[in-house]
């Protein structure tokens, strides 16, 4: 049984251990991140090997393999599953409407779990609960030659939850992930805060035309234009130069300096993509402090986009508008969807 206890918590006070990886980092050092992560962060292959490790079905939950509301409250769903499991989220961004949540599974002692699971959502603990809303644990493993010194190994996280869930108005609502085992139901209860608007650009807006870095606004110093080892070829020309005129995947990320270790496998998924989506969209990838020094915060394009942390990825299709985008960490499939999106 769950016991889901109110709590304040805003959006930009998630806090994670190195067991919920899945967080976004954090931007600045003035500035609270979505989610965060401790310093024990720095060796990934301290995680432990997954406590449940049905991959093939987390990727394609049911909804028959999960309870219906029928009326009860979120407290109520909550009382008929078990099991000590902590929900580590990866997003931190919301405003009213069908958002994504991102999320991490983990026992008590920091293994992942991957089995099918479903998210129900409610204004608070005794309210009606509305769900299940599947979410279908997306890939974020990529093959080795696409693998950098940042994402060095298979260890770690294999996987990230997410599911579109209703938000219909500013405030703090409760969320419960329940996750179908071998032995039984198990569920681990979060929160959403929502905002009632964001400066973020969103799917439909035109983004802000920024001159992201190139090999010439760097003087040819490459370690200044990305972090990753080895660096990806994904500054080929400023983003406002491309706007409007071509499709772009414009990626936030900083491998190296990126506390989660999130940014790593993010980027390298994008180097994966670059192959396969290369010739029809153009790949950009803006590090995230200047001259990489956080000290000296953050670099103008940031700031132009309103990010207080990172990863994003905005992909922006011909007529220069905003096709999707993607907070904190996403997988293999998400970052393909939104590229189909900016292409149609």
């Amino acid at each position: 049984m769950i016991l889901i206890k109110r709590r304040c918590v805003t959006t930009l006070m998630l806090s994670l251990t190195f067991a919920l990886l899945a967080a976004g980092c954090g931007s600045s050092s003035n500035s609270s991140s979505s989610s965060s992560v401790s310093a024990s962060a720095a060796n990934s292959n301290a995680v432990p090997p997954p406590a449940i490790n049905d991959f093939a079905r987390a990727e394609k939950p049911r909804a028959s393999q999960f309870p219906q509301p029928g009326g009860r409250t979120l407290q109520q769903l909550a009382s008929k599953v078990g099991g000590q499991v902590q929900l580590g989220a990866a997003t931190g961004t919301f405003t009213p409407g069908k958002r994504r949540f991102a999320f991490a599974l983990t026992t008590s002692s920091g293994s992942f779990i991957y089995a099918p699971t479903a998210l129900y959502v409610a204004q608070r603990p005794g309210a009606r609960a509305s769900g299940p809303f599947l979410a279908a644990a997306d890939p974020m493993v990529v093959a080795a030659q696409y693998r950098s010194k940042e994402n060095a190994g298979p260890g770690g996280i294999q996987a990230i939850y997410a599911a579109n869930v209703p938000l219909p108005r500013k405030g703090t609502f409760t969320v419960l992930a329940v996750t179908r085992t071998p032995r039984g139901l198990i569920g681990a209860p979060g929160e959403i805060a929502v905002a009632a608007s964001s400066p973020v650009p969103d799917v439909g807006q035109r983004p802000p035309a920024v001159a992201t870095d190139t090999s010439a606004s760097v003087h040819g110093n490459t370690s200044l234009l990305t972090t990753r080892v080895p660096p990806e070829q994904m500054q080929s020309a400023p983003f406002n130069a491309l706007a409007g005129k071509q499709p772009v995947a414009l990626l936030f990320s900083t491998p190296q300096l990126c506390m989660s270790k999130v940014c790593g496998p993010v980027t390298d998924i994008a180097a994966s993509l670059q192959r396969a989506f290369g010739s029809r969209i153009v790949f950009i990838h803006q590090e995230v402090y200047v001259d990489n020094q956080p000290s000296r915060g953050l670099r103008p394009a940031l700031r132009a986009f309103h990010l207080q942390t990172e990863p994003w990825l905005f992909t922006i299709n011909r007529q220069g508008k905003i096709a999707a985008r993607l907070e904190g960490s996403f997988g293999v499939n998400a970052f393909t969807q939104a590229l189909q999106a900016a292409l149609r």
